[in-house]
């Protein structure tokens, strides 16, 4: 009887082992490396821009989303040169119109675009003289889905998207738009929220994320605090990095988290060899102040941290702009951004 006791206990013992994932939690405090950028700011030759908020870079095209755009939500350029090609994504209640841009992304010589308010993914391309897109695909969201804010394509069947009713971390969601299962917790240490706040809780740990799907990191940035999780989706590693400013700050109030504490990322991008996140770590109270004082502080964030896809901090870069989005192209060594504070908001750096 002992012996089969021991043979029960090594056996359990080899599958948490076996289970446990390598790594699971980290902290950082610095970066073995810090460099400042200076920027070269990009002339275009039309004023197109409101709120310039990402930009995302692929082949000879360059498209750049902005959140408060009077007729359209995104404009289209060449690259290099950024010659204006076209503007999409109309505003509007109509149906082929959006209510709202969240993000947008390529896939391929396809982009997908997201509509928050109407809880709609919609998938373009560019017609045969490569100056417009047309609309090809609608993926109406599953209404089990709390308003979608952010997606990555995790393959050609399968969507990605934070999950906000605090149960889970994502939702894998398929082409049709149902939702298929959910994927990872919060990793917060606040147990009275997690009990009894649940929606609040996934508010205040709102995150942008981005997945490569050539080496299965999925990652996240929290907006407000400093956390960066890393999903490793093909060999279920999973880390968390934290920063000196922690986890999300907030107080609920009428089931709503309020933020509170610093704000954190803005935005990220996962290479095939690194993970490239823009912190501004901005206290909300020097916000409140400033706007009280009629002089705003700036949006955006002045740093890029780097950090290995086992999240070691690697490099951090200083800005001289306060950038909100951000195109990595690792093999030119070049970094393009946007600044909303500028009138010429496009900006490029040599890394």
């Amino acid at each position: 009887m002992k012996n089969v006791i021991n043979i029960l206990l090594v056996a359990f013992l080899f599958v948490a082992c076996a289970s446990a994932p390598e790594e699971r939690v980290k902290s950082y405090s610095d970066f073995p490396e810090v460099k400042e950028l200076a920027a070269r700011t990009v002339s275009l030759d039309t004023a197109l821009f409101r709120y310039p908020y990402r930009i995302r870079v692929q082949g000879d095209k360059a498209v750049v989303l902005d959140l408060h755009g009077t007729d359209c939500f995104f404009h289209a350029f060449r690259y290099p040169g950024f010659r204006y090609l076209s503007s999409f994504g109309k505003r509007g209640d109509a149906p082929e119109e959006m209510l709202s841009a969240e993000n947008v992304r390529w896939n391929g010589d396809f982009l997908w675009i997201l509509d928050s308010n109407k809880s709609e993914l919609t998938r373009l391309g560019f017609a045969s003289s490569g100056d417009s897109l047309l609309r090809q695909e609608a993926v109406k969201l599953d209404e089990e889905l709390l308003r979608s804010l952010d997606f990555v394509q995790y393959d050609d069947t399968t969507f990605i998207i934070p999950d906000y009713s605090g149960d889970s971390r994502f939702c894998f969601v398929s082409r049709q738009g149902k939702l298929l299962r959910k994927l990872g917790a919060i990793p917060t240490i606040n147990e009275d929220a997690l009990q009894n706040a649940r929606p609040a809780l996934a508010q205040a740990w709102r995150s942008f994320i981005d997945y490569n799907p050539r080496n299965g990191v999925l990652a996240a940035a929290t907006q407000l605090g400093e956390v960066l999780e890393i999903y490793n989706l093909k060999d279920s590693t999973y880390v968390v990095c934290t920063g000196p400013n922690g986890e999300p700050e907030f107080k609920v109030s009428q089931g709503y988290g309020i933020p509170n504490g610093i704000m954190g990322f803005n935005d990220m991008q996962v290479t095939d060899h690194t993970i490239y996140v823009v912190f501004q770590g901005s206290k909300f109270k020097d916000i409140m102040q400033s706007a009280k004082r009629g002089t705003l502080l700036p949006s955006g964030g002045q740093y890029i941290y780097v950090f290995s896809l086992k999240g070691e901090p690697l490099r951090k870069y200083v800005l001289d702009h306060h950038i909100s989005g951000f195109s990595v192209n690792e093999q030119e060594g070049i970094i393009f951004a946007v600044d909303v504070n500028r009138d010429e908001p496009i900006v490029e750096y040599q890394m």
